[in-house]
C-alpha cells in the first residue's frame, strides 16, 4: 500500500510541475513576452498548479499532524443540516460537470453537535467527492440526516461500483485504494476516508459502511449528540 501511495503521490506531484514548467518556459520567449493576453493566461496557469501543489503538500501533512494528535479540534456548535447543504451547494459546478444527481434528505430535528465545523465539511466534502469519483456515468448519490438516540446520524449512499467485503476492511487504512476496474480517472493518494475516519474518531463517533459490487455502497456517520 505504501508502495501504491508513492506511486500516487508521485504522479500527482509530477503533474502540476510539468505545467508550471511549460509554463515557464513559455514566458522566457521574448514573442509571449509582447502578447499581454498570453502572459496573463500562463501566470494564471503557473498561479492555478502551484495552488493544487500546496493542496497535496497539505493533505499528505495533515495526517501526519493527526495521527501524532497535533491537531486540536474546536468544539463548538455545528448546524449539520445547514453544513450539509452548504458543502452540497460548494461542489455544485463539480458534480454538474459529471451529470451527478444529488438528493438531500435532512431529516435530523436536532441537528446541532458539538464539533469541528472545518474538519467535518471536509469530512462531508470527502464523502461526496468518493461517490462520485466511484460510480458509473451520471452518479446518483443520497445525504440523509436523521436523529438516533443520543447519536446525530449522517448517511451518504450511491449508486457506484462498489465494494467487495475485503474491500470494506480496508478503507480506512492509510494509503489503501479500492481497484477501479474499468474507471480509469480516478486520482489520489488513498488517505481521504482514513482522514474521515481519524476525525469522527477523535469526535468520539463512529463510521460504518455497507457494500456491495456493482450496487453502491453507503457511509454511515454517528455523532454524540451532546
Amino acid at each position: 500500500m505504501k508502495t501504491d501511495f508513492i506511486n500516487n503521490m508521485t504522479h500527482e506531484f509530477k503533474t502540476p510541475v510539468s505545467t508550471i514548467m511549460i509554463a515557464s518556459e513559455a514566458l522566457r520567449d521574448p514573442e509571449i513576452l509582447e502578447d499581454k493576453s498570453r502572459v496573463s493566461r500562463l501566470a494564471g496557469i503557473i498561479y492555478d498548479e502551484n495552488v493544487r501543489l500546496g493542496d497535496h503538500i497539505e493533505r499528505v501533512l495533515s495526517i501526519a499532524r493527526l495521527e501524532n494528535r497535533e491537531v486540536k479540534l474546536d468544539n463548538s456548535p455545528v448546524d449539520m443540516n445547514i453544513l450539509v447543504e452548504a458543502v452540497a451547494d460548494n461542489m455544485h459546478l463539480q458534480l454538474e460537470k459529471k451529470g451527478t444527481v444529488l438528493s438531500l434528505q435532512l431529516d435530523a430535528t436536532q441537528p446541532v453537535i458539538n464539533g469541528d465545523e472545518f474538519h467535518l465539511s471536509n469530512v462531508i466534502y470527502n464523502l461526496i467527492d468518493n461517490a462520485n469519483k466511484y460510480s458509473f456515468d451520471a452518479p446518483k448519490i443520497t445525504l440523509r440526516t436523521r436523529n438516533s438516540g443520543k447519536y446525530f446520524v449522517l448517511e451518504v449512499e450511491d449508486e457506484g461500483i462498489g465494494m467487495t467485503k475485503e474491500h470494506t476492511k480496508r478503507i480506512f487504512d492509510q494509503f489503501y485504494r479500492v481497484p477501479t476496474g474499468n474507471l480509469h480517472d480516478v486520482k489520489g493518494f488513498g488517505l481521504g476516508l482514513n482522514y474521515v475516519h481519524d476525525i469522527i474518531t477523535q469526535m468520539g463517533g463512529a463510521i460504518k459502511v455497507r457494500s456491495e459490487k456493482d450496487k453502491g455502497t453507503l457511509f454511515e456517520i454517528l455523532i454524540p449528540q451532546n
